[in-house]
């Protein structure tokens, strides 16, 4: 097979989360487990750090990353969903997994997972594993896929877990309420290994605490540590932080988000010191500035055009929007532009009734079965007060958009990763 017709085998032999949502979902460990056994157990060859959390998990894994890159570690990083390439989601020191790897991966095993019927995360995390066991990784930075006590990649011994933060996100599969999405994500706590909480609410932090008891884990808790004390943007658009210990640590990641990220990174950073990692100064402060080259980070409050300005992010549920809407309110513009697409399993009424009123509207759908057909966007946000158009795909919104803006308006894309992935996918 071709590597893309190994990828097309992969997306239809093995259900992609990304495209069809809850059908591709699998509760249990079972399959990992077997999965794990016939490779012979590669994660056990490398060290491991594992993050969850609601939001904040992919930018925290990409920085940290990039901080161990920096520090001479030779790197595994394995996230999802991926924007442009299925490969984006295993790399080693900012590369993408081989074209090669993939393909034969699946060519010399499938006689053994295709009796399994895996989920494609739970194939995609044994091609992971496999791939840095084979490169021979120092360490890898491990993100959940969904949840974390019965996310595959829960299999794992990492010497640090950290866990972002929690809102309401994908709550048929983690529960209704904070309190039940919190345990669900206390799940990577294990015993003895040291975990950094990166936010709490009243509902939240006791589910910690009581997980952390009960598996004799230090836990710290970053809001307490305050390792950041303020931040404030360069005329580049990138934070420029004032921390306890690194004065004007320049952060490349400019969203208002990456405040509670670098915080959570700040604590998380500390513990691994206190763990024998070698991290110094020089290689916090080259992850920090330079963390989109070193790992190839995309789709995070992006600049896509100078003139007129446009940015894109793959915030897509209420926590998330909350920080971009802040963000819209300190941009400096004329007219607002807003590219908007959703998909069927989130709070779209919620999301709706955060957007800006006085912005023109471009509704469209991503390119993935769970996309919410345009016109239905278009008539919820009619609901909550919002006017505009509705275009069929990405393009032809994006397209819109640049036509009626003028070089002084600000152009904002987004409201679903699968958005910003079209949006890319176009631009490569």
């Amino acid at each position: 097979m071709t590597y893309e017709e190994t990828i097309t085998y992969l997306y239809n032999s093995a259900p992609l989360f990304q495209h069809v949502g809850k059908d591709a979902y699998k509760e249990g460990l079972d399959t990992t487990l077997k999965l794990d056994k016939h490779f012979g157990h590669p994660h056990r060859k490398f060290k491991t750090i594992h993050v969850a959390g609601t939001n904040g998990k992919g930018s925290c894994s990409h920085t940290l990353a990039a901080i161990l890159q920096s520090a001479g570690y030779k790197v595994g990083l394995y996230t999802s969903p991926h924007l442009v390439d299925f490969r984006e989601r295993i790399r080693v020191n900012g590369k993408p997994v081989s074209q090669d790897h993939v393909v034969n991966f699946v060519e010399q095993h499938r006689s053994f997972f295709e009796p399994l019927h895996p989920s494609f995360f739970e194939l995609t995390t044994a091609l992971a594993f496999n791939w840095f066991a084979q490169e021979e990784v120092d360490v890898a930075v491990i993100e959940v896929g969904l949840g974390g006590r019965l996310d595959c990649t829960n299999i794992i011994h990492p010497d640090l877990c950290i866990i972002t933060n929690i809102s309401f996100d994908h709550v048929q599969f983690l529960g209704d309420t904070l309190a039940k999405i919190a345990t669900e994500k206390a799940g990577i706590i294990k015993p003895g290994i040291p975990v950094v909480i990166g936010e709490t609410t009243p509902e939240t932090k006791p589910v910690f605490i009581e997980e952390a008891l009960k598996q004799g884990t230090p836990i710290h808790f970053a809001e307490e540590e305050k390792l950041l004390l303020s931040s404030a943007f360069d005329n580049q658009g990138r934070h420029i932080y004032q921390t306890k210990n690194y004065p004007n640590l320049v952060g490349e990641l400019g969203g208002f988000c990456q405040e509670k990220n670098t915080n959570t990174l700040l604590s998380a950073i500390r513990v691994l010191q206190s763990a024998g990692y070698h991290i110094e100064e020089p290689h916090i402060r080259q992850g920090f500035a330079h963390v989109c080259s070193l790992t190839g980070l995309m789709g995070r409050w992006q600049k896509i055009h100078e003139s007129p300005l446009a940015f894109c992010d793959t915030g897509h549920n209420k926590a998330g929007i909350q920080y971009i809407v802040e963000q819209l309110k300190h941009q400096k513009y004329h007219r607002l532009h807003i590219v908007l697409g959703m998909v069927n399993d989130k709070d779209i009424t919620g999301v709706l009734a955060l957007l800006p009123k006085d912005a023109t509207y471009y509704f469209t759908k991503a390119s993935v079965s769970r996309a919410l057909a345009e016109t239905e966007v278009q008539l919820l946000a009619k609901e909550a007060g919002l006017s505009g158009e509705a275009y069929p795909d990405v393009d032809s919104a994006v397209k819109a958009a640049f036509a009626n803006a003028e070089a002084e308006d600000f152009i904002f894309i987004g409201g679903s990763t699968f958005i910003v992935a079209d949006l890319l996918k176009k631009q490569h």
